[in-house]
């Protein structure tokens, strides 16, 4: 192994060390080091970040600035060993990234999803039933899609109605209870998927028809499909197009709970840190952005502000 894999090694080590969570795959920075070598060069330069960040094509270009972030880091670390490595400045790369429109199911919509999804096909039927209890999970409790896949039996009382959310984004776990609907949806389908499979080798909740934990891979697949099987992305031979998205489900939830609250005549500013913990966010700042995303919720945050201007309140 070269001194430059032996230094990534190190600062790999040093980083999970000091609790630092990695928010991009380790083969990224070994790709880099690769890349570098290849080059027959004696240390890593500017020029050689930039080449290898700009390498993806057709990719956004705060995808560029990410990558070109992933080497100042640890070219950072190599600097102290060797000083004539070179550290990428700042903002060198443009970082500008457009965060995509939600989808905002409708509940015929759902509807129509869920009904394509109990349809597909297989042996046992399994297959059908846990697509189908997938996005009714989703639907009905706002979980991230990967959350839903990590979901193990033990982490779903289906006594209590309360779903356990284990170390997911920003290492935090969370409790989501269900509606009584949901929890017996749920049970059902773990009835059904234990007949299947008794003695399953995974502790998976959601499972495909071999018994094993349902992929991130499959499960976006399956959705494209689906999307186009109800008209809601177009049909393309081995293609699955472009359209709603798995984590739209996710958007819809929150953004028909926030205009609930605004329809009610609820202090939104005030409830909504309850919100941000039930979805699992770092902060309210990344909640809020459910509200600039959707017309309707932005035109009910516009009146809200305007009768409190008009009352003389504080917004």
């Amino acid at each position: 192994m070269s001194a430059l894999h032996d230094a990534l090694t190190e600062y790999l080590a040093a980083r999970r060390a000091l609790g630092t969570q990695l928010k991009w795959p380790e083969s990224s920075l070994r790709g880099f080091v690769d890349f570098v070598e290849m080059e027959g060069a004696k240390f890593l330069t500017t020029e050689h970040a930039v080449r290898w960040a700009i390498q993806p094509v057709g990719v956004q270009r705060a995808t560029h600035a990410g990558r070109l972030a992933i080497v100042r880091g640890f070219a950072a670390w190599v600097q102290a060993i060797d000083a004539r490595t070179q550290v990428p400045p700042r903002r060198l790369l443009p970082a500008t990234k457009r965060r995509p429109a939600p989808h905002i199911y409708s509940d015929r919509e759902i509807a129509e999803l869920m009904a394509a999804a109990g349809q597909l096909r297989s042996a046992s039927g399994l297959r059908g039933a846990t697509f189908k209890t997938l996005l009714g999970l989703l639907a009905a409790t706002g979980l991230r899609p990967g959350e839903a896949l990590a979901l193990d039996i033990a982490d779903v009382d289906l006594v209590a109605g309360i779903i356990t959310v284990r170390e997911s984004k920003f290492g935090k776990s969370r409790l989501v209870p269900l509606e009584e609907s949901a929890r017996v949806a749920l049970a059902a389908y773990a009835t059904f998927r234990d007949t299947v499979h008794p003695r399953p080798d995974t502790p998976a909740f959601l499972v495909t028809t071999r018994g094993s934990r349902l992929g991130a891979s499959a499960m976006r697949w399956t959705f494209a499909r689906l999307c186009q099987s109800v008209g809601l992305r177009p049909r393309l031979h081995l293609r699955n197009g472009r359209g709603p998205r798995l984590q739209d489900i996710r958007h819809t939830f929150a953004t028909r709970r926030l205009i609930e609250w605004y329809r009610a005549g609820l202090d939104v500013d005030r409830v909504m840190p309850r919100l941000a913990t039930y979805l699992g966010h770092g902060s309210t700042v990344e909640t809020y952005w459910y509200i600039q995303g959707v017309p309707e919720l932005l035109l009910l945050a516009t009146e809200r502000l305007e009768r409190a201007a008009g009352r003389g309140d504080a917004p």
